[in-house]
């Protein structure tokens, strides 16, 4: 399957595999692209400071972290999720945990189909973004 779920040291989330693989595709394809390998890998904070130390040299807790295999129009790539920092991330804005958690999983999707997030206005547009794609998602 061309779209795959795991986790590390913690429990897999409550999600409908289904219905967020149909989500991702909708979302892809409203971007002109086509799903090919992506992994999503659930883990604790601990792992994605491992992931962040390891391949990104950053020293610090992140939500998620994309990496990037896309070629053309088909979007691939590993998304690690930490779901210790999106249940945080989910109390410091006042979010319920699944749907902060369905953003932190549409994000790594959006990265991967080119928007971005860091430059000067780009995260004004990733949150334009992950509105339009949270709304696209079935209840």
């Amino acid at each position: 399957m061309p779209i795959s779920f795991s986790a590390e040291n913690v429990s897999m989330p409550d999600i409908n595999r289904c219905d967020v693989i149909d989500w991702v595709k909708r979302v892809a394809a409203h971007y002109g692209k086509r799903c090919g390998d992506i992994a999503y890998i659930f883990c604790d904070d601990e792992r994605i400071l491992e992931v962040n130390r390891a391949f990104l040299q950053h020293d610090y807790y992140t939500d998620i972290i994309t990496f990037d295999y896309c070629t053309g129009n088909t979007i691939s790539g590993d998304l690690f999720i930490s779901l210790d920092t999106v249940k945080t991330n989910s109390q410091l804005v006042g979010e319920s945990y699944e749907r902060e958690l369905y953003r932190v999983i549409i994000h790594g999707i959006l990265h991967l189909c080119g928007i971005n997030d860091k430059g000067e206005g780009e995260r004004e547009i990733m949150e334009r973004c992950e509105n339009e794609a949270l709304a696209m998602r079935k209840a």
